[in-house]
């Protein structure tokens, strides 16, 4: 099976493919799509509309999973954040209803075992579980891999995770 994980984001989106027979995973690629933050935001989207259709016609994932939103202070921010993550629904949406999404404290809890885990315990966890020589870059692209990983791990529960 492959698996897109996508991390959203407005100014940087993280994305990791793999590909799982549910027990060992491998990486086939990861990266980030860029926007310019002086740019407008109805550019930026499409930008990102664009890249994500891109992604689901390169890899042709069979599922795809994303970091579900979490927001405490900031709400500008988390608007135009939110605005990006669906964007990149939709555009996953043209190609398949294999959507599923987890909150960042599952996700630590899958991959580091412990749900309050921090950035670099996650992304040094992500290299280990995929026998990489390093920890991917950027950041975002790491965090999208953690959340294929997770998805991964979860196939026997994922419809539990299914976005509705």
């Amino acid at each position: 099976m492959r698996i897109l994980g996508i991390d959203p984001g407005l100014g940087t989106l993280g994305w990791g493919v793999i590909d799982t027979d549910g027990v060992k995973h491998r990486v086939v690629q990861y990266g980030a799509i860029l926007t310019t933050p002086g740019e407008a935001l109805p550019q930026r989207l499409r930008a990102i509309f664009k890249s994500v259709t891109q992604l689901m016609e390169t890899f042709q994932p069979d599922e795809v999973a994303f970091e579900e939103l979490f927001f405490s202070k900031n709400i500008t921010t988390g608007m135009a954040v939110s605005a990006a993550r669906g964007v990149a629904l939709v555009a996953v949406a043209e190609k398949t209803d294999n959507l599923f999404e987890y909150t960042p404290m599952q996700i630590k809890q899958a991959i580091t075992g412990y749900g309050k885990a921090d950035k670099h315990q996650i992304q040094t966890m992500v290299r280990m579980m995929l026998s990489l020589g390093e920890i991917p870059r950027p950041d975002d692209a790491a965090d999208a891999l953690a959340v294929a990983i997770t998805h991964a791990n979860s196939m026997r529960a994922g419809q539990m995770f299914k976005i509705k």
